[in-house]
């Protein structure tokens, strides 16, 4: 799996940014079958910075309906990424 199937795109929420202004923590939404390994390797090539820790999570996916139909959403991974101290990135940029 390469760089460009593992990230899928940066998450910006209002949570992920308050947790970039005290932690130094990126949230990303990545490939489901991707590990935090493959996800390190990723963020530090396609960014060019030194990652500490990762934190993956899987969110599940929502029963909705639409009258008598009813349907779910898909499943999807989130990743948190800690970068090393002194490091950063601009998600904005990209």
């Amino acid at each position: 799996m390469n760089i460009a199937e593992v990230l899928v795109r940066p998450l910006v929420t209002e949570k992920s940014t308050s947790q970039l202004q005290s932690a130094s923590e990126y949230a990303f939404e990545v490939a489901p079958e991707s590990n935090k390994i493959q996800i390190k390797e990723a963020v530090e090539a396609f960014y060019g910075v030194k990652v500490d820790t990762v934190r993956t999570l899987v969110v599940r996916g929502k029963i909705k309906r639409s009258g008598k139909v009813s349907g779910k959403r898909k499943n999807w991974k989130k990743a948190y990424v800690r970068l090393a101290e002194g490091q950063s990135l601009n998600v904005y940029e990209v």
